[in-house]
């Protein structure tokens, strides 16, 4: 059995640390550029009295993926994935708008398409009122609306999210 040098040692320090740091980052590079699923599965999941959604909000379900908006009376259920790549897409408090943080896509409040590469509004689930309860079916994926729509597109309440920060 041979004696290792100190340089040895430190030459195969480098090459497991080389070897970790090739791993990592192809992990990363995976995890960031893998498109999001959809919901759960598929399923129904109760959300609520359509009362508790206030006029122009958007509110989060994590275990459906999914947004639940009032626009102008009109519930949808939007999934929360960006039709252009599949970038998560943030509702902006501050201009009543989703905005997509990838490729700078907007979307109204109802999930219509306003500015950016994306080729539609965001896609809907089927949304059912049952017995004075909003029930989301995530099974049922539905595509957005074409560009051009703007039944629901009101001026911004304020600044975008992407120009605060």
């Amino acid at each position: 059995m041979e004696d290792k040098t100190r340089r040895d040692v430190l030459r195969d320090g480098w090459k497991i640390g080389g070897a970790l740091l090739v791993g990592a980052a192809g992990y990363t590079a995976y995890e960031a550029l893998r498109p999001l699923t959809g919901g759960d599965g598929g399923g129904p999941i109760e959300v609520g009295n359509p009362a508790d959604f206030a006029e122009g909000t958007a509110t989060y379900f994590p275990e459906g993926r999914l947004y639940v908006v009032n626009a102008q009376d009109q519930y949808f259920a939007l999934s929360q994935k960006c039709p252009h790549l599949g970038c998560k897409v943030p509702f902006c408090e501050s201009s009543g708008r989703f905005e997509c943080p990838c490729h700078a896509s907007i979307f109204d409040v109802g999930g219509e398409y306003i500015t950016g590469p994306s080729p539609r509004g965001l896609d809907r689930y089927e949304l059912a009122l049952t017995d004075d309860t909003l029930v989301v079916d995530t099974s049922v994926l539905k595509a957005g609306p074409d560009r051009g729509a703007d039944e629901f597109l009101t001026p911004p309440k304020g600044p975008n999210c992407a120009e605060e920060g």
